[in-house]
This record gives structure tokens, C-alpha cells and sequence, in this order.
């Protein structure tokens, strides 16, 4: 983890994404924090019945693209106000798949950490 990233973290939004075998999804969250620094380790808060927590249960890992303030609603409308069990949220998005697997959303984003 780039704990340069933590330093970003604050009461703001992010996309919090996992994936599920080859299946990728991201959902909006406004509940990213750090819990420690050493060992570098943050919390999420997900609804239980996000498919996003289905695939951070199965996968065991997610990521989180801290999105910056000027990020227009429509973008975060994509991820907070669709489902991904109806439409691939992450396609035709800047992103790339990071080393757990997890989508990373690189449009908006100030900084992402991945962790497990």
C-alpha cells in the first residue's frame, strides 16, 4: 500500500471497487478511513446487500480511488446511482486493473490505495 495515499483519505468519496473472478465493480462510498499506520490498515463500510460487498467477500480485497472535490455528480452518478448487477460501471471509465485485481479509477481520482 502507498501510504502516501492515506494522506488523502478524509471525509470525502471514493470509489470503493472489488471484483469477482473476471467480473469488476465499484460502487461510491463516503466511508474510507485509516485505522493504523503501522501496519498500514483502513476500514470501508459497504451496504451488505452492495454488489460491490459480494465481491470484496469473495475476493477478500478492494480498492479505493479517492475522487477530488471538483468530480462532476453525472461521474459520480455512474457509480452511486446505477447498480452493477444491470450495467458494467467500470467500462468506458479511465481505470486500470491493479494488483489485487481491483478495478482502479484513474478519471477524478487524487489518489487510490489497494488492500486486503
Amino acid at each position: 500500500m502507498n501510504t502516501n495515499a492515506l494522506h488523502k483519505l478524509g471525509y470525502g468519496m471514493s470509489i470503493v471497487g472489488s471484483h469477482k473472478g473476471d467480473k469488476l465493480n465499484g460502487q461510491i462510498a463516503n466511508t474510507v478511513f485509516q485505522i493504523t499506520s503501522d501496519p498500514p490498515t483502513v476500514a470501508v463500510s459497504i451496504n451488505k446487500n452492495n454488489l460491490t460487498n459480494e465481491y470484496i467477500k469473495a475476493s477478500r480485497v478492494f480498492a479505493s480511488s479517492v475522487l477530488c472535490q471538483t468530480t462532476p455528480l453525472p461521474f459520480i452518478g455512474g457509480f452511486g446511482f446505477k447498480s452493477g448487477r444491470d450495467t458494467d460501471k467500470v467500462k468506458g471509465v479511465n481505470s486500470k486493473v491493479g494488483q489485487t485485481g481491483c478495478p482502479i479509477i484513474l478519471d477524478n481520482t487524487v489518489a487510490y490505495l489497494e488492500a486486503e
